[in-house]
């Protein structure tokens, strides 16, 4: 009777390895014996950028705003575990006679506004073909911002608070005053005079008429300015 039973529990001990040793044969044997695939692939590696394209798909901004920018600053948004349901995407490598600030809700997907937006003076004229980070610099950052509270500047009224959230890039934000602002030289009246915008101090200013709009959707969100 004990025999017995101490044969069976060293045959069922004994199974799990012989399994093991009949498929390693096997799979020795015969080279086809497909092979475990690994934890990590190129698939799951492009994931990222893979669900920014998704996601610009169904925004609709195919053909509206640069893949290429909206790419960017979704990796920006990864890359800080940013939580924020929506998002503003100051594409900057456009000419300023264009609406290039797209305002995005991401849980949505959806286009909530596209509108003019001003760069730095010592930026450049038409285009933005500098960026600094610098104090007294008056030319645009890039990059990812936090969208703070709203103020009430001296200057320019209701106004939006930005805090640059990549260091040595844009992380003088605060204290070079850069806020959104509304500004009179953007708007179609000005481009029709200039043929351009005004420019800023650096600040992404915005025209008098979508100011409270643009409060309104981006208070406590993101702001990403794309420069080259």
């Amino acid at each position: 009777m004990h025999a017995g039973t101490n044969s069976a529990v060293s045959f069922a001990t004994l199974m799990p390895l012989l399994t093991l040793l009949f498929i390693s044969f096997f799979a020795a044997a015969n080279p086809a014996f497909p092979e475990p695939l690994p934890v990590a692939s190129a698939a799951t590696e492009a994931a990222p950028d893979a669900n920014a394209d998704a996601v610009f798909t169904d925004c609709g901004l195919n053909g509206v705003m640069d893949q290429d920018a909206f790419r960017k600053a979704f990796q920006s948004i990864s890359a800080h575990h940013s939580k924020a349901r929506v998002i503003a995407v100051a594409d900057m490598t456009r000419p300023s006679t264009e609406k290039r600030l797209y305002i995005i809700d991401l849980d949505a997907h959806k286009l909530l506004l596209r509108t003019w937006v001003a760069h730095g003076k010592n930026s450049g004229e038409l285009y933005c073909t500098s960026v600094s980070n610098k104090s007294g610099s008056l030319q645009t950052s890039k990059g990812l911002y936090r969208v703070g509270e709203t103020i009430i500047s001296p200057k320019h009224g209701d106004a939006l608070l930005l805090h640059g959230l990549d260091a040595g890039v844009n992380s003088a934000a605060e204290s070079r005053e850069i806020i959104m602002h509304a500004a009179d030289y953007v708007g179609a009246g000005f481009i029709a005079e200039h043929g351009r915008l005004g420019r800023s101090y650096g600040c992404p200013a915005v025209a008098p008429e979508v100011m409270p709009k643009v409060i309104d959707l981006l208070q406590g969100q993101l702001l990403y300015v794309f420069a080259k």
